[in-house]
């Protein structure tokens, strides 16, 4: 099947295909908060429609909080590949609703000094990463009448909320959603205009304390001095969790990483990536990470230990005189190598404990999450594939690249389905994804299109 005619429908098609994404852009499928339960039906049933009107046996499935979205195309004789596309159709809540110069369900096209973009609530993540693929199957459908290639659609609506539902769907359904590869559009450029494929992604630890003193709030005056103070207590112990230079100090928590090889570290020197544009597009002149490494190291390849949330005592207006009874703590753990998740849990609760003044006691999350980091075969057929349909649209040399993000559906379709990902996304660093005023730049849009039909061209060749 001829690829130039599906490219010039697509380019022809492209206020449709923003058209169509506006739409599902104006559902506020927002997974994390129950009275947006209905819209996450309405936008699965949005998709369902969509994908059943290109063609593709599609369905909405449930499960105990926000339905799947699954979706065939082809049989299993088909000649070439079996693909599976995953993506979700979630998104983040919208506060502070405040600092949005628009409203944030209410999308819209803008002209910006970067460009042409579409402001508005899931519009890079992953909503407008989403239907890239889908708008390039929509051109490859019309144009020749059916697909390239067998192809299984797989749409989450709990990515932005812990996913709780997605392992035992994947596993009561592991035949069905079995395929070659699966192919992920939830990532970045590393660099605009740049084409990059994820080649390795950080995992994840989450946990969370609370340091409890007194019994009740207390009286400065009567208790300031000889009571212990959790929130003085709390800050102590986060102080603890590294060196001058950036470095992890708990015991063991580099267990399992490894340094970037030499030539890895070459490939990413030559990447594109702008470590001042990166670092100056937020506020920052230099990195704050841990010393001796590159900004792209300390991103990709080294594991961190951050502080997501600290609070206690008095929040109002005004000053408040007293000495709180709990203070808390939320943090994460970004993952690399072969660091295990369960027993880095143990090691910084160990950390934690240790250092515990008399009088404090301490409650842990009692449901902490983990994911092990993953690392892609990129000598597969399929990731050559995929460099020379992006570097033919975008007339740069693709990358392979890592990614400082966690996305677990990766390692699940590894564990559970015994299956190989692909990321390969269209995004920019300042698409300021789960922050106000989120945008998707056009060109991604469009670009991205275009990129998924050559990828499947390319891969469905021979």
């Amino acid at each position: 099947m001829s690829l130039d005619p599906v490219l010039s429908r697509i380019d022809a098609d492209l206020d449709q295909s923003i058209t169509r994404l506006m739409e599902l852009l104006r559902i506020p499928s927002i997974s994390t908060d129950p009275a947006y339960q209905q819209p996450c039906q309405d936008a699965a049933d949005w998709l369902v429609k969509d994908l059943q009107s290109i063609g593709i046996d599609a369905q909405k499935r449930p499960t105990p909080g926000h339905p799947m979205v699954v979706g065939h195309v082809g049989d299993p004789g088909d000649a070439g590949p079996h693909v599976l596309f995953y993506g979700h159709y979630d998104v983040q809540p919208v506060d502070p609703l405040e600092l949005w110069n628009t409203p944030p369900f209410e999308p819209e096209l803008q002209d910006t000094p970067n460009g042409r973009v579409i402001r508005g609530r899931g519009s890079s993540d992953d909503k407008g990463q989403l239907m890239t693929f889908v708008e390039a199957c929509r051109a490859w459908k019309a144009v020749h009448g059916k697909l390239p290639c067998r192809i299984t659609f797989f749409f989450e609506g709990e990515e932005e909320s812990g996913s709780p539902s997605l392992i035992p769907f994947m596993k009561d359904h592991a035949e069905e959603l079995k395929a070659d590869i699966a192919l992920i559009c939830d990532t970045s450029m590393v660099s605009p205009g740049v084409p990059s494929i994820a080649g390795q992604l950080r995992g994840m630890l989450k946990d969370e304390f609370t340091i409890t003193g007194p019994t009740i709030d207390l009286h400065s005056g009567h208790y300031g001095g000889p009571g212990l103070n959790p929130l003085k207590e709390i800050a102590r112990l986060v102080a603890s969790f590294h060196d001058d230079d950036g470095r992890v100090a708990v015991e063991g928590f580099y267990d399992g990483v490894h340094e970037v090889p030499a030539d890895q570290l070459a490939a990413w020197q030559d990447c594109g990536f702008d470590e001042q544009t990166y670092l100056n597009s937020v506020g920052y002149t230099v990195p704050h990470g841990e010393k001796g490494y590159s900004t792209l190291e300390q991103q990709w390849a080294r594991p961190t230990l951050e502080v997501n949330g600290l609070w206690g005592g008095y929040q109002g207006a005004g000053s408040k005189t007293v000495i709180p009874s709990q203070a808390h703590c939320k943090i994460t753990c970004r993952l690399v190598g072969d660091m295990d998740p369960a027993a880095l849990q143990k090691k910084i609760r160990a950390h934690v404990e240790a250092r515990l003044s008399p009088d404090a006691k301490i409650t842990w999350d009692k449901t902490p999450e983990g994911s092990p980091a993953s690392v892609m075969d990129t000598s597969r057929p399929e990731f050559a594939a995929a460099r020379a349909a992006l570097s033919a649209e975008w007339n740069r040399e693709a990358v392979v690249t890592g990614m400082g993000g966690s996305i677990p559906i990766a390692g699940f379709f590894k564990s559970i389905l015994g299956m190989e990902s692909m990321l390969i996304g269209f995004a920019h660093d300042d698409d300021a994804i789960h922050s106000p005023n989120e945008k998707y730049n056009v060109e991604s849009f469009h670009k991205g299109i275009r990129s998924w039909a050559r990828v499947l061209d390319e891969m469905t060749k021979g």
